[in-house]
C-alpha cells in the first residue's frame, strides 16, 4: 500500500492497483502469451486467466519523504515462439512503466522482466 498527499488530502493505492495495472499493461503488448505462475506445489509453470493475472506481478515499494514514494515491478510471463524476446521485453518494460505512473502518479524504480516459458500460439 502507498499513500500520496496532495494539497486537498492523502491517496492511499492499494497493492493490488499495482498488480493489476502491470499485469494488464504486460499482457497486451505484442508478443506476450500472458502471466505466469509458478505452482509451488508441483514447479510447473502455469498461464494465468485473465482474472488473476496479478500472481504473476510483485510490487516492491521505496517510501522516501524527501525524494517521494515510487515503487519497482518484477513480471513473470509467457511468451509467444517466434519472437524477439529482447525486443518484446523492452516494450513491455516501457509500456507498464509509463503506464503505472501516467495511471497512478507514482514514480516507478525499475521493471524486471522475467519469462518462464515460451508457448505456441
Amino acid at each position: 500500500m502507498l499513500r500520496q498527499k496532495t494539497p486537498l488530502g492523502e491517496i492511499t493505492i492499494s497493492g493490488e492497483v499495482f498488480t493489476t495495472l502491470a499485469g494488464a499493461a504486460a499482457s497486451t503488448c505484442f508478443g506476450v502469451r500472458g502471466m505466469a505462475y509458478r505452482s509451488v506445489s508441483d514447479g510447473l509453470v502455469h498461464l494465468l486467466k485473465r482474472e488473476v493475472m496479478g500472481k504473476g506481478v510483485r510490487v516492491g515499494y521505496s517510501i522516501d519523504s524527501e525524494k517521494g514514494n515510487s515503487i519497482s515491478v518484477e513480471l513473470h510471463i509467457v511468451a509467444k515462439t517466434g519472437v524477439n524476446l529482447p525486443v518484446i521485453c523492452s516494450a513491455i518494460i516501457e509500456d507498464v512503466a509509463y503506464k503505472l505512473t501516467r495511471d497512478t502518479g507514482t514514480k516507478v524504480d525499475a521493471v524486471d522482466v522475467y519469462i518462464d516459458s515460451v508457448m505456441i500460439d
